[in-house]
């Protein structure tokens, strides 16, 4: 308890440039998206993204001074991710029927995701070190920086190419889905939200959890699985090959 507290009187000195940023803008481009009907151009990470982006060119504002600030909702980012959890443990029955078909599906998902971007960055002559950092973009960008940095990839492009994925998937999904005949039920929303989850990781799930419940509870469990499956597999499969 005495850690938490210098943690939070640490985090309380620190300039509020970048925490009254970051929710003001948060707060319009949720308000955005709730106008557009949450349209896949009014996703709010991408929308505040772009926006922040913008503000800090535009005063000259160095990151580090912004981050002094924003590090309060930095803070805040495991527990937000541990919440996550309370969905997938209302649904727990029908999710522990199906683990084996889920767990199965997962995998294919994610070696589809690594295999589709490494073999198209390999016919465009990419070089190695850049198809490494490819091969984790579906994973969520701490743990595919990790595993860039496993498999001979550069880790900060590996969360720039986790990033690119995670907004491409949100603004895309709603138009693929529609285009799939997906149905938009309770078993159609789960499909949705777990293949979201799955190629777009936490971008992709937020934008889930947005949109449905049921969505946002299998795309957090597809997060959640494409994590661990990643770690552990991708860095052995490429050490085999």
């Amino acid at each position: 308890m005495q850690n938490f507290v210098e943690l939070w009187v640490y985090l309380s000195s620190a300039p509020l440039f970048g925490l009254t940023a970051t929710l003001a803008v948060y707060v319009l481009a949720q308000a955005v998206s709730l106008r557009a009907g949450h349209a896949p151009w009014a996703n709010p990470v991408m929308l505040s993204v772009a926006v922040l982006a913008g503000v800090l060119l535009a005063t000259g504002t160095a990151y580090p001074t912004y981050f002094a600030g924003a590090q309060f909702i930095h803070f805040l980012l495991g527990p937000a991710v541990v919440a996550l959890g309370w969905p997938l443990w209302q649904r727990r029955a029908a999710q522990r029927a199906r683990r084996g078909r889920l767990v199965l599906a997962s995998l294919a998902g994610g070696t589809a995701a690594a295999g589709s971007a490494v073999g198209l960055g390999w016919a465009l002559g990419l070089p190695g070190d850049v198809l490494m950092s490819l091969a984790p973009k579906s994973v969520t960008a701490p743990v595919a920086m990790g595993v860039a940095a496993q498999i001979g990839g550069v880790p900060a492009l590996a969360a720039v190419f986790a990033a690119l994925t995670g907004m491409v998937g949100a603004l895309s999904a709603r138009w693929l889905f529609g285009l799939m005949r997906l149905p938009t039920d309770a078993e159609g929303m789960a499909l949705r939200g777990f293949a979201l989850g799955t190629a777009s990781h936490g971008i992709g799930a937020a934008h889930a959890m947005q949109v449905n419940a049921d969505a946002g509870a299998y795309a957090g469990l597809a997060l959640g699985l494409q994590v661990v499956l990643a770690a552990v597999l991708m860095p052995l499969v490429f050490r085999l090959f």
